[in-house]
């Protein structure tokens, strides 16, 4: 590839972001920071700007623009300063940026996502609200503005890597991929997979935070512990892959080293395996669809020992099982699902909840959900409207249970 990316990363002061960068530092023949974005390490994004010389910079209002110009270094030009939500769904779609990672944790990462993918960007994928609470809405924006799609998610990268080749498979699917019987997602079980079910009750997020073998943010990582990223993960294979929910099957997989797997009508299965780093799937969407460094270190399958594999625990992880009825009653009930789980994890890392709190909750608002049929929305401010109704009702059940 001759022409040099410029890309616009949403959330860089992440953990994906962070890796995102690790690897375009690697390939500066191939790989510019056009504009990066940050909510709350206003100081980390004026590090990274001036690192990787951005040209723009945005944040969320005009204290953080004090912030960062307090924060900006002596002597060098300041980059553009855009502000605000409009300003990051502006800048995925502006005419300089030829690839957007969309790694905003939540549904704050939805318009962005989502105008990157109307202006026909290559969309790097690292946001599930995009699909899990807008996924018609989404693919249909990849179709018509014939988007480049590259899920970055370790697992669904996984499947793209292993679906058969073809020159129109960033582009998005209106149905299964020929000869593929199921999908294989695998799960550690996070840090509770073997907890005595009746200790779950007394964890607490510092223990929830520390996932056996991924570094991440702590929303993220009380999700796995959950598996509650794992259902969001289930809508976003359907969507991704156009693949009905009964041909997608959850493992777990204690050494997070196969990180998902195809298998197909003829009885094989391919599995990509890797070590646990973001970086590579990253790598894999920076360079599609050539394979560029990664920066990651040999897997010495040699030193492993032994891969295991498991069924989940439906009982141990009830998330899961929220997360696929969710999908079975449509996208209104995905949208409800995502946001009351945003609100009940704030509240358990903010110690207002319990961690078995987190899914009682969940459950509440899917049972208001389906007793007054929410519908399949048809456009952003719907799908905005019924997260924040839901937000709405969520705070007050965690009220409620303080008492």
């Amino acid at each position: 590839m001759s022409v040099v990316q410029r890309l616009c990363i949403l959330g860089s002061t992440g953990s994906i972001g962070v890796s995102t960068l690790d690897v375009v530092a690697r390939h500066p023949d191939r790989l510019s920071v056009y504009a990066l974005s940050a909510h709350s390490r206003i100081e980390s994004l004026a590090a990274q700007a001036a690192a990787h010389d951005a040209r723009v910079v945005i944040v969320p209002d005009d204290a953080a623009r004090q912030r960062f110009l307090a924060a900006w270094p002596d002597r060098r030009p300041v980059p553009e300063i855009r502000q605000g939500a409009q300003a990051l769904a502006d800048t995925a779609a502006d005419p300089e940026v030829t690839a957007v990672m969309a790694a905003i944790v939540g549904a704050a990462g939805l318009p962005g996502a989502l105008a990157a993918a109307r202006a026909g960007k290559r969309v790097l994928l690292a946001n599930k609200e995009a699909l899990v609470a807008a996924g018609s809405l989404f693919m249909q924006a990849v179709r018509e503005a014939g988007a480049e799609l590259l899920p970055i998610d370790s697992e669904h990268n996984a499947i793209f890597q292993c679906l058969p080749q073809s020159a129109d498979r960033a582009r998005a699917p209106s149905q299964p991929a020929p000869g593929v019987r199921r999908l294989l997602l695998t799960a550690s079980g996070g840090p509770f997979r073997c907890t005595a079910l009746d200790e779950l009750e007394h964890v607490t997020p510092e223990q929830a935070c520390a996932h056996p073998n991924w570094r991440m943010g702590r929303k993220i990582s009380v999700d796995s512990a959950t598996m509650l990223n794992k259902g969001l993960e289930v809508i976003e294979a359907h969507w991704l892959f156009a693949m009905p929910l009964e041909r997608i099957q959850v493992v777990i997989h204690p050494q997070s080293v196969v990180h998902s797997m195809v298998e197909y009508t003829d009885g094989s299965i391919l599995a990509q395996l890797g070590q646990p780093d973001m970086r590579t799937p990253i790598a894999f969407g920076l360079g599609y669809p050539d394979r560029i460094d990664s920066g990651v270190g040999l897997l010495e399958l040699t030193r492993l020992g032994r891969l295991d594999f498991e069924p989940p625990d439906l009982r141990r992880f009830p998330c899961l099982r929220l997360s696929l009825d969710a999908l079975k009653q449509g996208q209104g009930a995905c949208i409800t699902l995502n946001a009351a789980n945003e609100v009940a994890v704030d509240g358990f890392l903010h110690g207002r909840i319990r961690y078995t709190q987190i899914p009682a909750i969940i459950e509440r608002c899917l049972g208001d959900s389906a007793r007054f049929g929410v519908q399949t929305p048809s456009s952003l401010d719907e799908v905005l409207y019924l997260d924040a109704h839901t937000r709405r009702l969520a705070t007050s059940y965690c009220q409620a249970a303080l008492g």
